[in-house]
């Protein structure tokens, strides 16, 4: 979070995506191709992994290559991150050490934080794509030559209007909701994030105990986006970012929902909860503890629960969680 996202009124407001040209056919868009980007992507992230959700369901793994940079800010004056955790220290196919290094080199001008998901164009050797609002849509559409065989259609032509309206939804009061709470410099502005949040909770909790997903029998698009802010609600954002009316197994349907999409595959395999709590507890650049002083990580929440089956099948006419088009 930079100095410029904090409104007047105390309010977090999330910078915006500079990248956002669409992948498609036409001249002004981004060509879909295979082996010419590489996303770039941090466990931690919730904006990053509804992406590589969507990469890995999809089958898009042979067609776009994955960076992943480390889950703790580096310790330098400025916000960034940086691929410690490839040999050498630098990322295999970029060549580089920080995310900044790829953006300036992008638009020299570039002044914002080089955030994760990025979509890096490795023969320009440029961002091309940062835009995490539609890019899973893109995965789920225009990338369809590169899907494997029988890849689910998490993007229904005949729900994408209802989906997106949805999807509005959770982006402004749950997916952001938490960091309009958690990045809150007011305490109007905090409780004002925290009662939508709350209030959404409910409603959607409520909703699931009717069926098995957002849109009835199958997983899509939506379910992908509320996940990743469940998979980080207990681990981090109910002490970290002080959401703690209510933890997610407080919320039983909401909790019996997260854990059977943690169940599919492409969830749960993608889903670092270390790795989550260390950056929201330790990162230096969210954590209010002073740099000199040792930081803590808590021991815990529990995960285990997570492994637990939950009883949901019955809520579907299927026992399939996929739309097969």
């Amino acid at each position: 979070m930079s100095k410029n996202e904090i409104n007047k009124d105390g309010s977090f407001k999330r910078q915006k995506s500079l990248f956002s040209t669409r992948f498609g056919e036409e001249a002004t868009k981004l060509p879909v191709e295979k082996d010419r980007y590489h996303l770039i992507w941090t466990p931690p992230c919730p904006w990053s992994h509804r992406a590589v959700i969507v990469r890995e369901i999809l089958g898009l793994q042979s067609a776009i290559s994955l960076g992943t940079v480390n889950p703790m800010r580096p310790n330098i004056p400025r916000i960034d991150w940086a691929f410690s955790l490839d040999k050498h220290e630098v990322d295999p196919i970029l060549g580089i050490k920080y995310l900044s290094e790829i953006y300036e080199k992008t638009d020299p001008n570039y002044t914002g934080r080089p955030t994760v998901p990025a979509m890096v164009d490795i023969k320009k050797e440029q961002v091309v794509n940062n835009d995490y609002f539609t890019l899973t849509n893109d995965f789920e559409t225009v990338w369809a030559p590169f899907h494997t065989e029988n890849a689910p259609d998490l993007y229904p032509l005949a729900l994408r209007e209802q989906i997106d309206t949805l999807n509005d939804i959770i982006y402004d009061e749950v997916n952001n909701g938490v960091y309009q709470c958690g990045f809150a410099r007011s305490q109007a502005a905090y409780e004002q994030a925290y009662d939508i949040l709350f209030a959404r909770l409910e409603e959607l909790d409520q909703q699931l105990a009717k069926q098995r997903f957002l849109f009835g029998d199958f997983i899509t698009d939506a379910d992908v986006r509320l996940y990743v802010t469940l998979a980080r609600f207990d681990v981090a954002y109910y002490s970290a970012f002080n959401t703690n009316k209510k933890r997610l197994i407080d919320f039983p349907n909401l909790w019996g929902y997260a854990r059977d999409l943690y169940s599919t595959s492409g969830f749960g395999s993608t889903t670092d909860f270390e790795a989550i709590k260390k950056h929201y507890h330790l990162s230096i650049t969210l954590s209010p503890t002073d740099e000199k002083e040792q930081k803590i990580l808590p021991k815990g929440p529990d995960v285990s629960g997570w492994d637990i089956q939950p009883d949901r099948q019955h809520l579907s006419g299927s026992e399939e969680k996929f739309l097969i088009p």
